[in-house]
């Protein structure tokens, strides 16, 4: 007998570097007096993308920063920058992955949902910003689940909540690490890359884009 493919019937989004064009660099790098070098250091030694994930993960954001500015007080003003400023490192949407969920939406033929890793203290700026956050059946946000990708906690935590069989599910995401973790739970995954790269691993899926 031959194997049949699963149909898929379910799209899960994540956003920073998918749909929305998030970088601390951003702001840094203009903190920094375009000094790229003294940047990368304070991002992969100060304010580093672990002590960023806890924030993600749920703990306070104020209570976060006080005990980093007590680590390295030398740093004080560039680390309160870091939510203080936030906003600046939001420099706008991905148009054209907006326009593919955009055409995905309008097919009607899926179930589009999101599971981001986002602090819930923050992401209520970007609802108010990226008006297509409101096209999703529903955002599962990390810092509202107090825990985060990659963890498999979250991935079922958004299965059951939008009734999604994951063999029937496609899962976009810029980490390879969250998209091997989906991998393990029997979720399709896409590593996202960019827009034009997106559409062609959607048709590999027999997902097709129409206008």
């Amino acid at each position: 007998m031959s194997k049949i493919m699963s149909k898929i019937d379910t799209i899960i989004f994540d956003l920073g570097g998918v749909l929305i064009d998030w970088n601390p660099e951003y702001l840094f790098l203009d903190v920094f007096n375009r000094d790229r070098e003294k940047m990368k250091w304070f991002l992969n030694n100060i304010c580093t993308s672990d002590w960023n994930e806890k924030h993600d993960a749920g703990y306070p954001l104020a209570k976060g920063t006080d005990e980093l500015v007590k680590e390295f007080p030398e740093y004080e003003s560039q680390i309160r920058m870091f939510y203080g400023k936030w906003e600046k490192m939001l420099r706008g949407s991905i148009q054209g992955t907006v326009t593919i969920l955009d055409k995905l939406i309008k097919s009607k033929k899926y179930k589009i949902v999101a599971l981001t890793n986002w602090s819930s203290e923050t992401f209520p700026i970007a609802l108010k910003r990226f008006d297509f956050l409101q096209w999703f059946k529903g955002i599962v946000v990390s810092g509202d689940e107090k825990t985060r990708k990659p963890f498999q906690d979250i991935y079922n935590i958004t299965l059951n909540r939008f009734d999604i069989t994951a063999k029937n599910a496609i899962f976009i995401d810029d980490s390879i690490r969250n998209i091997e973790a989906a991998n393990t739970l029997g979720i399709h995954g896409i590593h996202f890359k960019n827009p034009e790269q997106l559409i062609q691993k959607l048709k590999k899926h027999k997902i097709q884009l129409h206008d």
